[in-house]
């Protein structure tokens, strides 16, 4: 009778299986993963980045202009 493999050598092996069916897949996850700045910080963080965008430019065109 054959020898059950257990969860962890299941995903083991759907994983060398994967990269090796698609080497550039994992790649593009990486990137895909990394690519959501604004999604990442949520509303809040997004709302004060653009708070400080604005001040900034009104600062720099207070001075430079």
């Amino acid at each position: 009778m054959a020898k059950k493999k257990t969860p962890q050598q299941m995903r083991e092996s759907l994983k060398r299986d994967e990269l090796k069916n698609n080497p550039g897949g994992t790649l593009r996850d990486g990137f895909d993963n990394g690519a959501g700045a604004a999604g990442d910080m949520g509303w809040k963080g997004m709302a004060l980045l653009i708070l400080v965008l604005v001040i900034g430019y009104i600062i720099y065109q207070l001075f430079f202009s």
